[in-house]
């Protein structure tokens, strides 16, 4: 169970992620994800569909037009 503390972040806080095309290839953790190397990094494709879901966090990505 995590526990917070009151006006701080916690690892990987946010859920949805935009990415610009000028940031691929997209790969899970992003370097400003708070705990940056919570999981291994894995490189997600989502050029064709415009949406990929990091299979370790979870963490939704969409790519910004």
């Amino acid at each position: 169970m995590a526990t917070t503390i009151k006006g701080t972040n916690t690892p990987n806080d946010r859920q949805t992620y935009q990415i610009a095309r000028q940031d691929l290839p997209l790969h899970c953790p992003l370097p400003e994800m708070s705990l940056w190397n919570s999981h291994p990094r894995v490189y997600l494709p989502i050029e064709t569909t415009g949406k990929a879901k990091c299979p370790y966090c979870g963490t939704d990505f969409i790519l910004k037009e």
